[in-house]
């Protein structure tokens, strides 16, 4: 069997230090390299083509799911966290598995079985020339449908076709439904990363509206159900290539 090229990618010593002595517990993988850093990260996938990303989320200048969405070529990836809010945005990515720390030997043995699944689907399949990355036949995942999020001390499940809009209000979000108006201690930009980019788009700092309920656009602002929302200028030429692209014409 071919080993699997891996890199770490986490800003805690410690934890970097506990997924190499694990990577190492694997015959069949081969650890290039760990990184402190995400912008480090980018700079090394660059010029260095992986088969298997072990990535934290929560790191300094961006999260590990965008350093995830910036990459064209994307390898096999596990995210690792302490936060399991993160859990149901990482399947839109089309992830491996989510690891939520402390990880121990048994959870990441777990993961590790989903890879193996995953390469001998690909050696059933002899898709893969010698020359030919193994991430990059791997199969894809249906995304998800809902996202968890808080209310008060509760987990509220929120299906994605029931979100209206989202409204940021500084460290708080809030969801709006058909049914109801759900305020969760969560940053906007955060929420962004779990909605999925060809469902939801940013129309302002404070706005995020979902395709499925625009209902129109007047110059500079959309009408979402009863609402009427500004569209701010620093979003309006990628709103305005995400509506086109969704064949939508602007007034």
């Amino acid at each position: 069997m071919n080993k699997l090229d891996c890199l770490i990618v986490d800003d805690e010593p410690l934890a970097r230090r506990l997924l190499s002595d694990y990577v190492q517990k694997v015959p069949y993988l081969n650890l290039l390299r760990t990184c402190g850093d995400p912008m480090e990260a980018l700079e090394f996938l660059r010029e260095n083509p992986v088969d298997l990303l072990f990535l934290d989320i929560q790191m300094p200048e961006i999260t590990g799911l965008t350093l995830l969405k910036i990459l064209q070529k994307k390898p096999w990836v596990i995210l690792t966290t302490a936060y399991s809010e993160y859990a149901l945005a990482s399947y839109e990515l089309d992830v491996v598995d989510y690891l939520l720390k402390p990880i121990t030997l048994e959870r990441f043995l777990k993961a590790m079985e989903k890879i193996n699944q995953r390469m001998q689907g690909i050696i059933t399949q002899q898709l893969p020339s010698e020359q030919t990355s193994i991430a990059q036949v791997a199969p894809t995942e249906p995304g998800p449908t809902y996202i968890f999020v808080k209310d008060g001390t509760k987990l509220v499940k929120v299906k994605l076709s029931d979100i209206m809009y989202v409204e940021g209000m500084k460290d708080y979000v809030a969801i709006h439904t058909p049914q109801q108006r759900i305020v969760t201690l969560q940053r906007l930009k955060s929420l962004e990363e779990q909605l999925p980019e060809n469902q939801f788009i940013r129309i302002h700092n404070s706005y995020i509206i979902a395709l499925d309920w625009l209902d129109s656009i007047h110059k500079e602002k959309v009408k979402v159900g009863t609402a009427l929302l500004p569209i701010s200028d620093s979003y309006r030429k990628a709103f305005k290539d995400f509506i086109e692209k969704n064949h939508i014409k602007m007034d």
